[in-house]
């Protein structure tokens, strides 16, 4: 029998307690997959005053004022907090009411570097206090990027932690800092090696997380083997491809999962009918349902399209907005639902009082949040045409509930849909390959066309209904990733 692994999962966000996208879901379904797997887990995440209760999530005062030191010259006081996120998988949270309770939104502080930074510090120091002995930190994305960097440095003398391994994983390159990367002078750019400035040094904002990171990890990983090998290059290396090329072979991608028991259209209590892949005809009772309730006209013939990322040019908006008004001239409906871009919201919008029978549009993460699988019940079609995209797990819930994606070939969307072809009967969905508006329409067009043969659509439906897309194999892929890191 294996040794059972002590494993801590740092994350900035853990659904279902804080979430703003794919990261949440990873940094919640993955320590679970694991603690199924027999391993020893915890969780830390900060305690977002505004949004996270701890009476409201019967959270438990573990450990108060501690007296957290920086560096030689600044403290600060914080409080540990325990809950669960099931039975026997803890969750630590981090309570700093100086830097994480004065906003309502879970990012866009302008000292986001300095408070991820007292983060990555009172996370460690929880560990020496809990005497959690680890064999592997998991680091999730840049917010934690400087736990490798400390373990290297500051924390390298802790008995606690002097076995610990390091994993960082990057769920999306472009985010490396609290601050826009490409807007920092070249003269004042991090390059991850000098000593880390105190939090009233303007310079603190600086310092670039993921660099570090990159730079300091036992391992690296990205959340899917296309996107892993993009990074490599110029193009899609968000200018750190070159310290990844040097460590190429400590780099591995790994496709992310959802979770089966969270994501289940045939126990999903949301959910005016529950279905399977064995009765997806019942998608035609939540399209009803959906039409109605965001206002459009009922008809179960019209093909409805949904889009349910953030609205930003990553996600690949800026084509969708130019072929909008044409597809639009089609006997289709259309929801758009998720925040994001001011500037592209506000041309969507224009173009639903155009089209007010045909295309609605909800700037709200929130309300994206709480109908987002009614939206993937009742749609017929998941677009996302994604610049780049690291994996993408909204593609995996649509297909899980039997909503069509069409996406970009590009990072995990090529490793996650298989383009449909009509004449082998194969495919879960329909991909485009070049950044052009053309091919995304002729992507949608294609779609649209297959939409109208009913035996050919039901089968497709029911292929991607039944595509093996679960944690269960990840998780294994990342145990073995730590037993890798573990000899190394």
């Amino acid at each position: 029998m294996s040794k059972k692994l002590k494993i801590v999962h740092i994350a900035s966000e853990v659904a279902p307690f804080s979430k703003t996208g794919g990261l949440g879901d990873v940094a919640r379904s993955l320590p679970k997959a694991l603690h199924r797997l027999g391993q020893e887990v915890i969780i830390i995440t900060p305690l977002y005053g505004k949004s996270i209760d701890p009476q409201k999530n019967k959270l438990q005062l573990v450990f108060s004022k501690v007296n957290l030191r920086l560096n030689s010259q600044e403290k600060v006081k914080i409080n540990y907090w325990r809950g669960y996120l099931m039975t026997g998988l803890p969750i630590y949270f981090i309570e700093c009411r100086k830097f994480f309770s004065k906003h309502r939104h879970l990012y866009g502080s302008s000292r986001e570097n300095a408070r991820f930074l007292v983060f990555n510090v009172a996370s460690l120091k929880l560990l020496s206090l809990l005497k959690f002995s680890a064999d592997i930190i998991h680091c999730h994305d840049w917010q934690t990027g400087l736990i490798p960097y400390y373990l290297k440095t500051d924390f390298r003398y802790s008995k606690t932690l002097k076995q610990a391994k390091t994993i960082f994983t990057i769920h999306n390159l472009i985010f490396q800092l609290g601050h826009n990367w490409w807007e920092i002078a070249p003269e004042n750019k991090d390059y991850g090696r000098s000593k880390i400035p105190h939090l009233d040094d303007p310079k603190i904002e600086y310092v670039n997380f993921a660099k570090r990171a990159i730079l300091s990890a036992d391992y690296i990983n990205t959340v899917s083997e296309q996107y892993r090998e993009e990074i490599l290059t110029k193009r899609f290396g968000q200018d750190l491809h070159r310290i990844l090329q040097n460590r190429a072979k400590r780099l591995l991608g790994i496709v992310n999962g959802i979770d089966y028991n969270t994501y289940n259209p045939a126990k999903d209590q949301t959910l005016p009918k529950r279905y399977s892949f064995k009765s997806p005809a019942f998608k035609i009772d939540n399209k009803g349902q959906l039409q109605k309730k965001f206002s459009l006209p009922v008809d179960k013939n019209v093909p409805i399209f949904c889009a349910t990322s953030r609205v930003t040019f990553q996600k690949g908006f800026e084509l969708l907005i130019k072929i909008l008004p044409k597809l639009l001239k089609l006997e289709i409906q259309f929801i758009i639902i998720g925040s994001g871009d001011k500037q592209y919201i506000k041309e969507l919008q224009r173009i639903s009082r155009q089209f007010p029978q045909k295309l609605v549009v909800i700037p709200s993460h929130e309300e994206n949040q709480k109908y987002e699988t009614l939206v993937y019940a009742g749609a017929d079609f998941f677009l996302l045409p994604s610049n780049h995209e690291p994996c993408g797990i909204n593609q995996l819930i649509a297909m899980r509930y039997g909503c069509i994606p069409i996406v970009r070939a590009i990072g995990g969307l090529y490793d996650t849909v298989e383009n449909f072809s009509p004449l082998r009967q194969r495919g879960t969905g329909f991909t485009f390959k070049n950044e052009d508006e053309f091919d995304l329409y002729g992507a949608m067009v294609r779609a649209l066309e297959n939409y109208k043969h009913q035996i050919v659509w039901s089968n497709l439906v029911k292929r991607a209904m039944q595509q093996s897309n679960g944690w269960e194999i990840p998780a294994k892929k990342y145990l073995e990733l730590y037993k890798k890191a573990i000899k190394s």
